[in-house]
This record gives C-alpha cells, sequence and structure tokens, in this order.
C-alpha cells in the first residue's frame, strides 16, 4: 500500500446513515496521521446500492464501508472479494483494485482484536455460548470457528434462524432452544452475545450467571449502553469482561489501511472519544 498524493475521500454507506460513529473514528485517524483525506456519510436509499458501488473508484472516492441494509448488496455488488466475506455472505468494506471492485467483512478481526485485548488467552478454551443468529452471529461463530473452538451454541429467540446459521457452517456449531439456556451456562467457556437484546430502546438480556465457570469469559457487541446489564452482571461474579466498543474500534483499522495507506492504532484517546459521544446520546434519551 501506497500513501495517497491527494486529498481522498472514503466514507460509509447505509439507510440510515446519520447515527454512525465511523466518520468520528476515521476522522481522528486521519488527523493525527496528518492524511489529506476525508471519511463521508452517504445515505443510500433502498435499491440505489449499485448505483453508489459503481462510484467507486472516481472522483476522489476510494472506498466505503457499508452498513445496515446494505450488507448483502455490497457483496453482490463485488467483482472480487475476500475469502471472509465469502464464507459470511456479506461485505462491510469497499475499494477498487485493478478496475475491480473488491469486498471484505472486518467484523470477525474486529471481535477478534478486541477479544485478544480484552482478554488475553481467552481463545485458549473449547466451548462458546453465542445469543442471536443474525449477520453480527455469523461473523463472530466464523471467528470462533477461526480460533479452533470445539463446541459452539447457538441460542435464538426464532430457533429456525439459528438453525440455518448452523448448516451454513456444520460441525461444530449446534443449536438449543432458548429454555435450555440455564443448563448450557455451565459448560460454555465463552458467553457472547449478539442479539439487540441489553441495546438503549431494546428488552435487556436477562440471563442469571452464576452457574458459569469462574474462568468464563463474557462478551457482547452492543455498545449503547457502553455497559450492558449482561456485562455488569458478569462484573459483579468477578467474571473476565469484554465490552462492544472495541469491537467497533478494531473493525475499522482494517478498511482505514486499505484507502488511506496507514495502519492507524485503537488509542485510550480515541475510545475515550468515542466513550463520550455515546454517553451523550445516552443522557439526551
Amino acid at each position: 500500500m501506497t500513501q495517497p498524493s491527494a486529498r481522498v475521500r472514503a466514507g460509509v454507506a447505509g439507510w440510515p446513515v446519520a447515527h454512525s460513529r465511523s466518520p468520528l473514528i476515521h476522522g481522528f485517524w486521519l488527523e493525527r496521521l496528518g492524511i489529506e483525506g476525508a471519511y463521508e456519510r452517504f445515505p443510500v436509499p433502498p435499491g440505489a446500492f449499485a448505483a453508489f458501488a459503481a462510484e467507486i473508484g472516481r472522483n476522489g472516492l476510494v472506498g466505503s464501508n457499508v452498513t445496515v441494509p446494505h450488507k448483502e448488496a455490497a457483496f453482490a455488488a463485488c467483482d472480487r472479494r475476500t475469502p471472509t466475506a465469502e464464507a459470511l455472505g456479506a461485505v462491510n468494506t469497499l475499494w477498487r483494485e485493478d478496475g475491480r471492485l473488491w469486498g471484505d467483512n472486518t467484523d470477525v478481526a474486529g471481535f477478534l482484536a478486541n477479544m485478544d485485548e480484552a482478554a488475553p488467552g481467552w481463545a485458549d478454551r473449547r466451548s462458546a455460548l453465542v445469543i442471536g443468529a443474525g449477520g453480527a452471529a455469523r461473523a463472530i461463530v466464523h471467528a470462533l470457528v477461526s480460533r479452533g473452538f470445539e463446541r459452539v451454541v447457538l441460542v435464538n429467540r426464532t430457533r429456525s434462524r439459528a438453525e440455518a446459521l448452523s448448516a451454513a457452517f456444520g460441525a461444530p456449531v449446534v443449536v438449543a432452544g432458548w429454555d435450555n439456556l440455564p443448563e448450557l451456562l455451565p459448560g460454555a467457556d465463552c458467553l457472547v452475545n449478539t442479539s439487540t437484546l441489553g441495546m438503549a430502546g431494546q428488552p435487556p438480556l436477562a440471563i442469571d450467571l452464576r452457574t458459569l465457570p469462574p474462568d468464563a469469559v463474557v462478551s457482547d457487541i452492543v455498545y449503547v449502553p457502553l455497559r450492558t446489564s449482561l456485562i455488569e452482571a458478569a462484573r459483579a461474579r468477578g467474571l473476565r469482561t469484554v465490552e462492544g466498543l472495541g469491537m467497533l474500534l478494531h473493525q475499522a483499522a482494517p478498511a482505514f489501511e486499505r484507502w488511506f495507506g496507514r495502519r492507524p492504532e485503537v488509542t485510550p484517546e480515541l475510545r475515550a472519544l468515542v466513550e463520550a459521544d455515546v454517553r451523550a446520546q445516552e443522557a439526551g434519551r
């Protein structure tokens, strides 16, 4: 990768997209690294994504992040995709290379980097329990399998969605019913919430964690609020916890490097900046 010689642009495409904190993150890195570039929000309505993707590589637009509801449309728009994106069937990072539109999915790398940073040695375990079966769950399950987990149990309120996700991966991914949660906890080395339960404005994720093993790691990809009720309950038990904000920060780094030619760092200063923004949102509710 080479350092851009002229002002270039990247951004995030979604509908809606005004809530995205990606401009805050990438803007911080552009300023700190002294790069003459811009990161913008691109409101792209449903049905218009192919036209937007065709503009990448023109007028200084070197690439884009992709958020809901366009990750599958971004996958379809690509000429080439990374193995991770192929495995997930969804793309959150786009760029053009040799005239071809490329796609990647950095959610897997973001989850793993966050776990490695917050809970070193977390993957020296064999069994994981994952709550949720949406797009985020697909990325987390892929990450767990890639790290050698021998058993990944999926639990979702709509069992059919969990079964469809399990079928995409095969062994070691299995499905259990929501009512089976209490009996699954004693055998879980790692518990990950990928659902919206516990998110601001959503019902809480009410789980009694008393039967989790004392060396279990509890992770929640929700970051609004910054510390969910699940994380608070795990901390109260003295368990190691991994909060969701780190995944958001770490998943942004590979895309920034792809577009702007420099690998940024997730620093305490950046984390504090985004935390302050989240707290301001919470205070305004």
